[in-house]
């Protein structure tokens, strides 16, 4: 072999960002003139040359260049030992070439950045962050976490204390900042605070490094919004004028519907079968009186075992069977008492005659006492039109659009269970409960009859 190649030393080391230069001798010991090309080979081919990378060399005489190793300063090249060799190839004889070996120290070197995303936060109870810190070294680093706020009145707390971090990597740390007290209005406050991350040494007797510092702030707001006493004071103003739309224009145009549904025609009919003009006159045991269709049997005043007074009805004439008007508009009246333990009493408003049937539309129930208890409405004996508590009203009506039917022989009934009597407003204390059943509709011929 016409070619020796060695390096001075077979071990160097690099710092990253810096160029190291290790020299290389040739010496050609072949017979005749020989130029020399030189390739580096290995993980540090990419950051390194030889320099001249051509050598011309006499017969017997030797040369040196200069193997040049330039690591970049970031996370790219890793800290640690590289093997290497330079591949000397003579330009005449290819074959006779050489490749002396080595190897390179990478040096470790930190360098890490951090930001905190976002940089400003609100909220009514607390502001989160989260803090990114990259590694731009070459080598693993362990990363501590602090905080401190700027003032007393926020506190900021890390979800974890510390990161480790790989070469060329970034790592996220959550934080979260907390109020001390809690504001329920006002204008917000603002909450400076600063959070660090400092890279702690690799090796025992290394200095570390230098911490990175990031400044923060958090808003805090108050937990009632602005504009909420505003809406409150506007809710109220809408209520009050809907409250005051109901009792001026809507409720007076519903009573005067319903009084509308009373025709003098039915009130006359009422009048004509009372003919005392009072609810209390008459023959409480009269034609279709309470008295016969009432529970206990006895419908004028107290009972012969002392029991619950009789209701007293007046119920209008109903057409007969042979009444040549076909349609003919009905309405009947009935007032019914009960004392307070006596148990329900009943009377009846209407009967049906034969061969007619009634289609009953409109019904008017009065508490003019205030009396508590209940009061049920019946179309027979099977068919309940109404079921009241006599508290919840003192003059209620009601009108069917599809009328009740009423069979022939059938009965309008009134019953009524007193529990307490009431007081009615400057009068006399009454003993018992009284209520009153006005109902209108129209008799009928009954169908098939």
């Amino acid at each position: 072999m016409s070619l020796t190649a060695s390096l001075d030393e077979s071990s160097v080391s690099a710092e990253p960002g810096e160029e190291t230069a290790l020299p290389l001798r040739v010496l050609n010991s072949g017979p005749t003139v020989e130029e020399y090309r030189f390739e580096v080979v290995g993980a540090c081919a990419a950051w390194s040359a030889v320099e001249p990378a051509v050598l011309s060399l006499y017969p017997g005489d030797s040369g040196a260049v200069s193997l040049l190793l330039r690591p970049p300063r970031d996370s790219t090249v890793p800290a640690g030992e590289t093997p290497f060799g330079v591949r000397v190839v003579p330009t005449g004889d290819q074959t006779g070439r050489v490749v002396p070996e080595g190897r390179v120290t990478v040096l470790p070197f930190t360098e890490t950045t951090a930001e905190l995303v976002p940089r400003s936060s609100h909220g009514s109870r607390n502001g989160r962050h989260r803090f990114a810190v990259d590694n731009r070294g070459n080598t693993p680093v362990t990363v501590r976490l602090t905080a401190q706020p700027g003032t007393e009145l926020a506190r900021v707390d890390f979800a974890v204390p510390e990161l480790r971090i790989e070469p060329g990597r970034a790592e996220f740390a959550k934080l979260r900042v907390r109020p001390a007290k809690r504001m329920w209005r006002g204008a917000p406050v603002t909450h400076p605070f600063q959070v660090s991350a400092a890279p702690q040494a690799s090796a025992e007797g290394q200095e570390a490094p230098e911490p990175v510092l990031v400044d923060g702030s958090y808003q805090q707001e108050p937990l009632l919004p602005p504009w909420l006493p505003r809406a409150l004071v506007v809710a109220a103003v809408v209520l009050i004028a809907l409250v005051g739309l109901w009792y001026a224009l809507l409720r007076p145009a519903v009573k005067s519907a319903a009084r509308e549904a009373v025709t003098p025609e039915a009130v006359r009919s009422a009048i004509e079968a009372d003919p005392s003009g009072s609810p209390d006159g008459g023959d409480p045991g009269g034609a279709d009186s309470g008295g016969a269709d009432s529970a206990g049997g006895d419908s004028a005043g107290p009972g012969t075992d002392g029991g619950t007074p009789g209701p007293s009805s007046s119920p209008s004439p109903s057409p007969s069977a042979d009444d040549p008007s076909a349609n003919a508009p009905t309405s009947a009246q009935v007032r019914v008492s009960d004392t307070v333990g006596g148990g329900a009493n009943s009377g009846t408003a209407l009967r049906v005659p034969a061969g007619r049937t009634f289609q009953l539309t409109d019904i008017v129930v009065q508490n003019p006492q205030g009396d508590a208890g209940t009061v049920v409405v019946s179309a027979g004996p099977e068919t309940r039109v109404l079921s009241l508590g006599l508290e919840n009203f003192r003059d209620s009506d009601y009108h069917f659009v599809t009328p009740i039917v009423v069979p022939a022989g059938g009965t309008v009934t009134m019953t009524i269970d007193c529990r307490r009597v009431g007081r009615p407003v400057g009068a006399p204390a009454p003993s018992r409960c009284t209520e009153s059943l006005f109902l209108g509709g129209t008799m009928t011929p009954a169908t098939g009859g």
